[in-house]
C-alpha cells in the first residue's frame, strides 16, 4: 500500500502546492525538536523533505509519521542510547500517515489555500524574487565555458522578473498561481542543468548519493529511493552552479 501511494502521489502538484509554503522549516524544526539537539539538517534529509513534498505528503501527516518513528525508534534496540540520526528511517512512518489522511483531503483542502493566500507579505515575496534573479544573473556570469546554459539562466531570470509584475496587482494574491509559474521555471533550471552538467559532475553526485544512501536501501522501498536519488542530484546540481530554487517553500 505504500508503495502505491507513493507513486500515486508523485505527480499530484496540486496537493504539494496546498501544502504550508513553511512546509521545510516546520518538518526541519520539529526533527530538531525530537532529536533534542539543534544540529543541520544533512543534504539527504533535506532530499527526502523534498520527495515528500513532491509527492504531496500534508505537513501534518509528515509530523505525525515523525512521531511514530521516533517511538518506534526508541523501543527497538538501536535506539538504546543512540539518537535517531536521519529523516530516512522516519520515510515508512510518514507515508503511512499521509494514506491514512488520503479520505480527509477533499475537506482539508479549502483550509489550506486560504491559509496558503495569506502566507506572505508582499514585501516580503519581492525581496525574495528580487534576491533569486540577482543569484541566478550571477550564476549565468560565472559560465564562461558554458555560454548556452548561460544564456537558459539569463532567460529564467527574465522569466521571474517578469512575474514579479504580479506582486505589484491590486487585490488578493494568488499564490497558488504564482506557485504554479515558479514550478515551472524551477523544472527549467532542472532541466537545463541537467542537460549540461559534466559527465565527470554527474558521476561524482551519483556516487555521493550512493554513499549517502547505503544503510538506508534495506529500509526504503523502491519508488521512495527513486524519489529521493532524484531530489538529492537536483539539490547538489543546484548547489554546484551557485542557482536558487524559486519556489516559495523555498521563502524563508
Amino acid at each position: 500500500m505504500i508503495v502505491s501511494f507513493f507513486s500515486h502521489l508523485r505527480f499530484d502538484s496540486n496537493m504539494a502546492q496546498l501544502n504550508y509554503f513553511n512546509y521545510f522549516t516546520e518538518i526541519e524544526e520539529y526533527f530538531w525538536k525530537k532529536r533534542g539537539a539543534h544540529l543541520l539538517v544533512s543534504p539527504l534529509d533535506w532530499a527526502i523533505m523534498e520527495a515528500w513534498q513532491k509527492a504531496g505528503v500534508p505537513l501534518e501527516a509528515a509530523l505525525q509519521g515523525i512521531d511514530r518513528a521516533f517511538e518506534s525508534y526508541g523501543r527497538s534496540r538501536r535506539g538504546a542510547g543512540k539518537p535517531l540520526k536521519s529523516l530516512a528511517y522516519c520515510t515508512d512512518a510518514v507515508l503511512e500517515a499521509a494514506e491514512e489522511k488520503q479520505e480527509a483531503r477533499v475537506g482539508t483542502a479549502a483550509k489550506s489555500r486560504q491559509t496558503a493566500t495569506e502566507a506572505y507579505a508582499r514585501e516580503d515575496l519581492i525581496a525574495y524574487f528580487t534576491k533569486n534573479h540577482e543569484l541566478l544573473v550571477k550564476a549565468a556570469e560565472k559560465l564562461e565555458a558554458q555560454p548556452a546554459l548561460g544564456v537558459q539562466l539569463c532567460d529564467v531570470a527574465e522569466s521571474l522578473k517578469g512575474n514579479a509584475v504580479l506582486l505589484e496587482s491590486p487585490g488578493i494574491l494568488d499564490l497558488e498561481d504564482l506557485e504554479r509559474r515558479l514550478t515551472v521555471l524551477d523544472d527549467k533550471l532542472q532541466a537545463a542543468l541537467t542537460g549540461a552538467a559534466p559527465e565527470a559532475l554527474m558521476l561524482k553526485l551519483r556516487r555521493e548519493v550512493d554513499g549517502q544512501l547505503a544503510i538506508y536501501r534495506s529500509k526504503m522501498k523502491g519508488a521512495q529511493l527513486a524519489m529521493v536519488e532524484r531530489q538529492y542530484m537536483q539539490k547538489r546540481l543546484l548547489e554546484e552552479f551557485g542557482v536558487p530554487r524559486l519556489s516559495l517553500y523555498y521563502l524563508m
